[in-house]
C-alpha cells in the first residue's frame, strides 16, 4: 500500500493486484489506499484480491512498450486483460531464503544474518546482499548493495593472497 500510495505522485491512476484474499499492509495503510481517489484495486470477487499477473503485454508496432497486463484469478483460473501503461513490482514482506536454511545462520523473520555493517555471513567467503538481509525496503532496488558485496569480497580475496584455489559460481 505504501508503493501504491507513492505511485500516486506520478501517475493518473494506480491499479492494485494483489495475489491472496487479504492485505498485510498495517490497517492505517490500507485506509489511506482506499481512500485514495487515484487507487483502484483488481478485485476477482466482491472485495477479495486473488487475483496475479499472468502475463505482460507489449505494443509490437509502436515502440515495444507496455500496453496492459493479463490477470488470473488465483482460485478459478479465469483471465482478463488491464490496460496500463506502468508496472512497478512490489516483492512483498517474506524474503526468499530457502536455498540458505541449514547452511547460512537466519535471523528470527528468515533474513540472511550479516555481520554489518559489512555483508560478511557465518561462513568465511559468502557474502550477502539485497532482499535476503534488507528488512526496511524490501524492494528490489536493495539488490544495489550487490557493489557492497562485491566489495568484501574482493578486500577477502586480497587478504587470502595467491596461495589459495578458488571457485567462481556465475550468479
Amino acid at each position: 500500500m505504501e508503493e501504491a500510495t507513492f505511485l500516486t505522485r506520478f501517475a493518473r491512476s494506480v491499479t492494485v493486484v494483489h495475489r491472496r484474499s487479504t492485505l498485510r499492509a498495517s490497517q492505517a495503510m490500507q485506509n489511506r489506499a482506499f481512500a485514495d481517489d487515484k487507487i483502484a484495486f483488481a478485485f476477482a470477487f466482491a472485495f477479495a484480491f486473488d487475483s496475479e499477473i499472468a502475463e505482460i503485454a507489449e505494443i509490437k508496432e509502436a515502440d515495444g512498450k507496455l500496453a496492459g497486463v493479463v490477470l488470473r484469478e488465483v482460485f478459478t483460473g479465469t483471465t482478463r486483460d488491464l490496460d496500463v501503461t506502468g508496472l512497478f513490482i512490489a516483492i512483498g514482506h517474506d524474503p526468499r531464503t530457502e536455498l540458505f536454511t541449514g547452511q547460512l545462520d537466519l535471523d528470527e523473520q528468515g533474513y540472511l544474518a550479516v555481520d554489518a555493517p559489512s555483508t560478511r555471513t557465518n561462513i568465511p567467503g559468502v557474502f550477502a546482499a539485497g532482499d535476503a538481509v534488507d528488512h526496511t525496503y524490501r524492494q528490489a532496488i536493495t539488490a544495489a548493495s550487490g557493489c557492497q558485496a562485491a566489495l568484501d569480497a574482493e578486500r577477502h580475496l586480497a587478504a587470502l593472497g595467491d596461495e589459495h584455489d578458488l571457485a567462481a559460481v556465475p550468479a
